[in-house]
């Protein structure tokens, strides 16, 4: 059983929790991600790593109330425990080599992005992070991303935080104006990687975006996590998640990502009329 060390909630929607989990500890590493059951007749979900502490042996999730098992995650408190706790699995970020890099998130994809960023930083790269949210009531992690950016640009849809516009409007501001970068990593909403992508495009700079299909087995074996990239079929939790944003066939992701969004409309349904009654 894993314990659950810390919780707190980050905004209305999005609660970061610490786990006991010291032998993921051990070998996690930025852009890897865990696979958790909270109880023994829940579904299989994968979180990505948001950091981690070897000395303390826990590992830091972040996820968002949207589903029926979010849901019941986010019922746990302080010293309860998670049935299963799966990982480190997936790629590590590639960092070597690298001396500037534009690391850019959009929403709750901030969570997996400050990782990314703050690695960088402790490698001495120059990081740009730029990131963004709907509206102020919805950032995480600012402060966090202050310490582990050389730069940091923030962005709201509704200009209520830093300036008003989308992450690719900074972006293409920043290249514009004449940095240069060795790699821009995107992390956030599909719609948001796939034009981040389209514009580092067009001036040729290697981009690395992190995908997060539906996952079951973590192993490859089920080929719920397929994606096309370069006309390949890949996997995203064996393969990925983080892959050439240039090659990734978003419009066939984003078809892929709304296949089962009516069952888990009607899960989530399901679940708040349990919890309104009292079930547990």
């Amino acid at each position: 059983m894993y314990r659950i060390l810390k919780k707190a909630r980050l905004n209305p929607t999005v609660t970061l929790m610490e786990i006991e989990a010291p032998l993921v500890a051990k070998k996690a590493e930025p852009g890897q991600f865990i696979i958790l059951r909270v109880s023994d007749e829940g579904e299989r979900i994968p979180l990505t790593i948001a950091d981690y502490d070897r000395a303390k042996g826990t590992v830091t999730i972040i996820y968002q109330i949207v589903g029926a098992t979010t849901q019941e995650l986010d019922r746990l408190e302080d010293g309860d425990c998670l049935e299963d706790f799966a990982g480190p699995l997936g790629k590590p970020t590639e960092i070597e080599g690298l001396s500037k890099v534009a690391v850019v998130g959009g929403g709750v994809g901030c969570a997996i992005a400050y990782p990314v960023a703050k690695k960088l930083h402790e490698c001495g790269c120059e990081v740009h992070s730029i990131i963004g949210f709907r509206s102020a009531e919805l950032v995480i992690l600012e402060d966090e991303f202050e310490r582990a950016s050389t730069r940091l640009v923030r962005m709201s849809d509704d200009g209520t935080w830093g300036d008003k516009g989308l992450v690719t409007d900074a972006l293409k501001r920043l290249i514009d104006g004449g940095e240069r970068y060795d790699r821009v990593i995107t992390i956030g909403p599909l719609i948001m990687m796939k034009f981040v992508c389209k514009l580092t495009k067009e001036y040729g700079i290697p981009t690395v975006a992190s995908m997060n299909p539906i996952m079951i087995d973590g192993t490859g074996m089920c080929g719920c996590c397929r994606l096309t990239v370069g006309g390949e079929t890949k996997f995203a939790c064996v393969d990925g998640p983080e892959f050439d944003g240039h090659l990734i066939d978003f419009d066939s992701a984003i078809k892929r990502a709304a296949m089962y969004s009516e069952f888990e409309r009607a899960a989530r349904e399901r679940t708040c009329r349990l919890m309104n009654a009292g079930v547990k």
